[in-house]
């Protein structure tokens, strides 16, 4: 499962502003052109949807417009290189983190800075309602924010809508430029609530609408073959897992034996609000799968002051509590003795998001942090980019590491017309965790895996065949080229230039690692909810997506560290170290042989809960990932792969990576 649809942020496509904000992202510094008026650009303001043939006339003077300017605080291009020194297991400073404390005196924006900044915006008419080391918001009308950004605003048509949005990119003056890292708000989008319909104190809804999985099942892969349905690709498929349990992940990735629980290590989990059941609903998941019960305090949360955007044709706030829960029980599964620290965003817009991201970095909450959000690259907002990868880089000098799903639409070409890789992930300092459809054994032993790709096809009314098999697309684990992110320094020479340049040049490819995610082969987990009939109560069903392979491998990240000795951070160069050795499974999409086609039985309520109005037979081909293929190396559906047993062994027995 990954939070989507009328989930997140502002819609905005990028084009003409790819080499500014390539090197932006690659250096972690703001690359700001300087314009004729003696101004500095600031990159990305504009976005590619707003043309001349779209354009419906200027913005009205009087309307309202709020922003947040975005402060590039000190020295970042050596924040930049402290980030990678201590990232990189060949550097001499590789583990000597800096605390939260000494960041801040080092990099942040000093009070001179955030003054200087201030007196620009309120000289042109916009009024300061926040600010702080990271960001200043302003409020005004559009005539104030033209006159600050030497831009004229405009409304224009994009799909079915007017969006006010630069006719040019906005601009900085040069007297304050260095202190600017970017600034957002300026572009109204997406097809969402806006801002300003939201009372800005949301009351959360309760549990959201159940869902409930139908037999039969397989209790460990192909334990139950579906016998009576025709045949697939030469015989008959079993049934789907009923749910993989903490016992049989843990022993399949190479955990059990090793002794390891995560002890002495935090990990936080980024999501939007916070569920009203999730502290009752862990200890009862717990409980019932025979993981470990929970501490005092090993599961403490950490909330926004207020909730915006809750209603369902915004955020869905109680969409969001599925994806919690997943991400609670999934950490908790794999490294059952880690602290769980949960911060709950105030919303799915980006700017919450990231105070939610800036909590954890500033006041050092945790070392591992898992997240399972995102959106299509041409649908995010290119001028957070910049923003997104100072919060990371700022987290990774304090030996923070930032893990990110890829996305549950394979290349996205089917989703949104366009092949992408998704955000944040495509970001160069994250780690992005793709997905695969993995096999356990009745001796909770790993079997293979697959890259995670389901086509599906459903039973004929007579049940003799399957209908237009192999049936169409339906989801598969994120991956593909990123447009606006350069090829980071630990890729090269590990992912092939095919991949690299399809987009021209040498560009982030995404995944890096991966793990368990496809929903057939997926999690068991627990939550409250509410039934058609007004009940509410707990339940268990089985879920996936790569909002299930991040907080799996988050979970393993724990187990390393605590094997470690000392906090993993930005983990992406130790991984590609041992890109090639048996710390990873190279998983593909023909385990069997590539003869050997697998797929499996799946069988659901037709109303999701019960079987009132009937049931649902399809047949679920494997490896089937839209454009992209799980080969031989690197590939942009696994990364370098799944972990091995010797992936944890490595850490353990002290031949992994260590500092100096």
């Amino acid at each position: 499962m990954r939070i989507r649809g009328s989930r997140r942020r502002a819609g905005i496509a990028v084009a003409a502003t790819l080499p500014l904000l390539a090197a932006a992202v690659a250096t972690g510094v703001p690359a700001h052109a300087v314009s004729p008026q003696g101004r500095s650009v600031l990159p990305a303001t504009k976005p590619a949807w707003a043309q001349a043939s779209t354009d419906r006339g200027l913005t009205a003077a009087s309307a309202p417009v709020t922003a947040r300017v975005y402060l590039a605080g000190r020295d970042q291009a050596g924040l930049a290189a402290l980030a990678r020194s201590v990232s990189d297991p060949k550097s001499a400073d590789y583990g000597h983190y800096l605390s939260a404390q000494q960041v801040a005196q080092r990099f942040d924006a000093t009070a001179q800075q955030i003054s200087a900044v201030s007196a620009w915006l309120t000289s042109s008419g916009l009024k300061v309602t926040e600010s702080n080391a990271h960001y200043i918001t302003v409020q005004g009308d559009a005539a104030a924010a033209q006159r600050a950004f030497a831009v004229q605003l405009h409304s224009y048509a994009k799909d079915g809508h007017v969006y006010r949005a630069p006719a040019t990119e906005a601009s900085a003056p040069a007297s304050v430029a260095s202190m600017v890292l970017s600034v957002s708000g300026l572009s109204t989008a997406p097809a969402k609530a806006k801002h300003d319909s939201v009372t800005p104190s949301d009351t959360l809804p309760g549990p959201a609408a159940a869902f409930v999985n139908s037999g039969p099942f397989s209790s460990y892969y192909g334990s139950a073959i579906a016998k009576g349905t025709p045949k697939a690709y030469g015989s008959v498929a079993p049934y789907v897992i009923k749910g993989y349990t903490g016992k049989q992940l843990r022993s399949a990735y190479g955990a059990s034996w090793t002794g390891l629980t995560g002890k002495g290590v935090t990990v936080a989990i980024v999501d939007a609000y916070d569920s009203p059941t999730i502290v009752s609903d862990a200890r009862t998941y717990a409980a019932n799968n025979g993981d470990a019960a929970y501490r005092h305090n090993q599961l403490t949360q950490v909330d926004a002051a207020q909730w915006t955007h809750t209603a369902d044709t915004d955020c869905g706030a109680s969409g969001w509590y599925g994806e919690q829960s997943l991400d609670v029980e999934a950490v908790h599964a794999m490294a059952p003795a880690a602290g769980i620290t949960y911060v709950g965003a105030a919303s799915c817009y980006d700017t919450d998001l990231l105070d939610a991201l800036n909590k954890i970095v500033d006041n050092h909450l945790a070392t591992i942090v898992t997240n399972s959000w995102g959106e299509p690259e041409n649908a995010s907002d290119p001028t957070l980019d910049a923003v997104y990868t100072q919060t990371f880089t700022r987290g990774a000098i304090q030996g923070i590491g930032f893990y990110f799903s890829s996305g549950d639409n394979g290349d996205e070409l089917a989703n949104t017309g366009t092949k992408q890789s998704d955000m944040p992930a495509s970001l160069p300092w994250v780690t992005a965790v793709g997905g695969t459809s993995l096999a356990v054994d009745k001796h909770n032993s790993y079997s293979f895996e697959t890259g995670w790709g389901t086509e599906k096809a459903l039973l004929a009314p007579d049940g003799k065949s399957w209908i237009n098999f192999p049936g169409a697309y339906t989801s598969g684990a994120g991956g593909g080229t990123s447009v606006r992110s350069a090829e980071p320094w630990y890729q090269d020479r590990v992912v092939p230039s095919a991949l690299a340049a399809v987009n021209g040049g040498k560009n982030r490819v995404v995944p890096d690692v991966a793990a368990d995610a496809d929903p057939n082969t997926g999690f068991l987990m627990g939550q409250t909810q509410t039934f058609p009939d007004g009940s509410v109560k707990y339940g268990q069903f089985r879920i996936g997506g790569t909002s299930l392979a991040s907080p799996l491998f988050a979970g393993i990240q724990a187990l390393a560290q605590q094997a470690n000795g000392f906090p993993l951070g930005f983990a992406n160069p130790a991984i590609y170290e041992k890109y090639g050795t048996p710390a990873f499974h190279d998983v593909t999409d023909h385990p069997l042989g590539k003869n050997t086609q697998l797929a499996d039985v799946r069988v659901d309520f037709r109303n999701g809960v019960d079987a009132s109005n009937g049931l649902v037979t399809s047949i679920r081909s494997l490896g089937k990932d839209s454009s992209l293929s799980a080969t031989r190396g690197y590939d942009d559906v696994t990364g370098v792969g799944t972990p091995a047993p010797a992936y944890l062994l490595s850490y353990l027995f002290g031949f992994g990576s260590s500092r100096g």
